[in-house]
């Protein structure tokens, strides 16, 4: 057991250092937190992290691959990904005057969960995770944690390099992602209580990043299918 400790530790860092960098997926679950509450930016939270697992699945079974044979069916997927987020890009922006005090909605707690869910079974960046970086934690190897980690990644490179093939590896993965999703939401509402503005300016913002990939990602589709 206490040779498994480093790993599970390093898995909790790989998955914090995945999960947390600014993107749809925190985008959405920022504007969930801020307009309805804890619960409901932790529901968007572990709707994204289902399709972690459920990649992590398919990427055991050797299907994730599959995606990558057809480009087709890629930028379909891309562009159905992109075109959701201009539509929750429009919906946040909507909800720019509003605070979680005021939108909590108890019949709506699931919609955090679903759109999150399904825009991150679209996410390219998702995808090409499993595809690759995702298989190898699978396989007997190594893996340079830090190296992985969005924009600063290259700077990261060498500082924590891990064994991959463990259960104890996959399980902190999916450990550090789960803090971030409760976490993340409990310290955007308790900064929401003590900043009125707060709300409004986090679902501007949640508007902008979704729309800023929205568009990127229906772009790349475009280019892909042409």
């Amino acid at each position: 057991m206490p040779t498994a400790l480093p790993t599970l530790a390093a898995g909790l860092v790989f998955g914090l250092a995945l999960a947390a960098p600014p993107g749809p997926m925190n985008a959405v679950i920022a504007e969930e937190s801020v307009v309805r509450g804890w619960s409901s930016g932790v529901r968007a939270g572990l709707g994204a992290m289902s399709a972690d697992a459920l990649f992590f699945v398919l990427a055991a079974l050797g299907l994730v691959a599959f995606v990558e044979r057809f480009p087709t069916i890629r930028a379909v997927m891309v562009g159905a990904g992109g075109l959701l987020m201009l539509y929750f890009a429009y919906g946040a922006a909507r909800e720019t005057s509003s605070t979680f005090r005021e939108a909590a909605d108890p019949d709506a707690d699931s919609a955090g969960f679903t759109k999150a869910f399904v825009l991150a079974l679209t996410n390219p960046y998702q995808i090409l995770f499993w595809l690759t970086i995702g298989v190898g934690l699978l396989e007997t190897g190594t893996v340079d944690v830090l190296s992985h980690t969005p924009y600063l990644g290259d700077s990261l490179t060498n500082l924590l390099v891990v064994q991959t093939g463990s259960p104890a590896l996959i399980l902190g993965f999916f450990g550090g992602i789960a803090i971030w999703v409760t976490g993340f939401p409990a310290a955007l509402v308790a900064a929401e209580k003590r900043v009125e503005s707060f709300a409004p300016v986090v679902a501007a913002l949640s508007a902008v990043v979704l729309g800023g990939f929205g568009v990127m990602f229906l772009w790349d589709a475009v280019r892909t299918l042409v």
